[in-house]
């Protein structure tokens, strides 16, 4: 409604300051309801369309087949918040979840005590540690911790990313000004080889990020929140930071890369579909990128046919069952026209894609499955 504490205080003085309060307040907010659809004054951010085709739409429940989700992140705050969501997966069939925690030291093992209940259905997998990064030996010292971190329990890297100016996702330290494929890398992605640990990565945003946002972007919502400031000193745009994800792939080929959110190639997918081309060592998540392919539903299925062998299943939007739901929804069925804004803000609709039971099964599993088995102890 808009109203802020202090009118929550007058509401209770009496029953006839209750009452007049509560008029005003009711005169207030119908005012400010007909002025908002007024179409002249409608801002794009209050902007929520609801389909009227009467068509069929498709309840979901459990996934067509058991799935391993590459792509989600330490969010339940107890152990309490972690048995929830233990039972979310069971309802909606995730088999298990890749923590991708960013963190090495004293985080990451936290991290992995906090689901070591869970072993069966979770992994836990570390970040690079960048400490003394740009003087001599870091590397050493990175590799010994990754080491260790392998030795917790750590299964793979990740989430790595880079949004331009460096690998920054990573805790306690970041690595500022370091590309995924600067020869400094390299001897912590070598020992990720030996250690059968693939390597999660995120390079980019999606192209809407890079445009202007004005009333040309068609992504616009998403566009001005997620936007890329292209002015700072050094920084990498979208099709440069793609080619470091390539040259690192190329030039190891003995790991494993999987390339978060589609390698954030939604409006061009046959950038990443060259490089699956030229690279059998790369994998992509298709984790927060629903709302990006899902308007193009003949396209994004024939990608996903085409290269089902490479594509792994992911999220990174939380733990409701809601959530897997419209994920399920979009791979699985052929429903036309919907909105799902609590989860995408984007004001375009969504659409599935109806992948064959083949493609489905492995991207929900079967290409996971091979992934991890290099990593199995």
């Amino acid at each position: 409604m808009g109203y802020n504490k202090s009118h929550c205080n007058c509401l209770i003085l009496n029953r006839d300051a209750l009452k007049k309060n509560f008029f005003f307040l009711i005169l207030f907010y119908c005012s400010g309801i007909a002025e908002a659809q007024d179409i002249n004054n409608l801002l794009l951010k209050n902007y929520r369309p609801v389909s009227i085709y009467k068509i069929p739409e498709t309840k979901m429940g459990k996934a067509k087949y058991p799935v391993i989700d590459f792509h989600s992140h330490d969010y339940p705050v107890d152990d309490a918040g972690v048995d929830v969501w233990v039972k979310t997966m069971d309802a909606t069939g995730i088999a298990k979840s890749i923590i991708l925690s960013y963190s090495t030291g004293a985080k990451f093992d936290s991290v992995v005590a906090k689901y070591a209940r869970y072993k069966d259905r979770f992994e836990v997998w570390c970040g690079f540690d960048y400490t003394g990064y740009g003087t001599p030996g870091w590397e050493q010292h990175a590799v010994a911790e990754l080491e260790r971190c392998y030795a917790m329990g750590a299964k793979g890297v990740g989430e790595l990313g880079d949004k331009g100016l460096g690998e920054f996702y990573s805790y306690p330290t970041p690595g500022w000004g370091l590309h995924i494929d600067d020869i400094q890398m390299k001897p912590l992605l070598q020992k990720c080889a030996e250690l059968h640990m693939p390597v999660s990565i995120h390079v980019a945003e999606d192209a809407w990020m890079y445009e202007p946002a004005d009333s040309s972007n068609d992504g616009l919502m998403n566009a001005g929140t997620w936007k890329v400031d292209m002015s700072k000193p050094g920084i990498l745009g979208h099709d440069a930071l793609v080619t470091t994800l390539a040259n690192a792939v190329r030039d190891n080929p003995a790991t494993t890369f999987i390339a978060c959110h589609l390698a954030n190639c939604c409006s061009n997918l046959s950038m990443l579909g060259d490089m699956f081309d030229k690279y059998p060592n790369l994998y992509a998540d298709i984790a927060a990128r629903y709302g990006e392919f899902a308007p193009i539903p003949r396209f994004a299925h024939d990608f996903m046919e085409k290269y089902a062998d490479r594509l792994v299943y992911g999220t990174d939007m939380g733990v409701t069952p809601d959530m897997y739901h419209i994920t399920f929804r979009i791979l699985e069925t052929a429903d036309d026209h919907f909105y799902k804004q609590d989860i995408f803000d984007y004001h375009w609709p969504l659409y599935g894609i109806a992948l064959t039971n083949k493609t489905l099964q492995k991207i929900y599993n079967g290409n996971g499955r091979k992934i991890l088995k290099a990593g199995l102890r």
